[in-house]
Parts: C-alpha cells; structure tokens; sequence
C-alpha cells in the first residue's frame, strides 16, 4: 500500500484507466488462460496468439485444426469473455 492506502494493483488499474488502457490486463489474462481453454494439443499448435480491438487473433500450424477452431469459435469466445466477467472479445479470427 502506499501512503493513501492504495495497493499496487489498484493503481495499475488506475494508471491503466487514465490512459484508455483499461482492458489490457484482462487481454492479457485471455492470452494466458488460452492453454487452459483449449488444451495441451491446441495450445501446442499455436503459433502466434493476440488480442487487438476486441478481437483475438490465433495463428496455428495445421489446416486440420484451424477448420475445428473454426466450428468452435463462438464457445471460445464465450468461455474466454467468462474468465474476465464481461465481453472483452467480438470476435476471433483464425489465421
């Protein structure tokens, strides 16, 4: 805490609020909580995985599992925004 009686994540949060950045840690919450999401496999054919505008980006190495992510988008859609208590994300695009 400090001499207000802050604690240090309430003034990142601030700090963050002040600046029009007030979703970049629940984004960074989704791009950590993605291997927990979608699981070991999934998580392994991941190439490259980002949050911009409300929309996450993943990148994976096989045609085969870009189809099922695909079929399943609006699940993980729904399951990520459940983990940051509102939706954060519009959208996912598969790359």
């Amino acid at each position: 805490m400090d001499e207000n009686g802050y604690t240090l994540g309430e003034l990142i949060k601030e700090f963050y609020r002040k600046h029009n950045r007030e979703n970049t840690l629940d984004e960074v919450k989704i791009l950590e909580s993605w291997n927990s999401v979608v699981g070991e496999y999934i998580a392994y054919h991941t190439l490259d995985l980002r949050v911009s505008k409300g929309i996450l980006y993943v990148k994976v190495d096989a045609d085969s599992l870009r189809s099922e992510l695909l079929f399943s988008k609006n699940i993980l859609m729904d399951n990520l925004n459940r983990l940051v208590g509102y939706e954060l994300l519009h959208g996912i695009i598969i790359i």
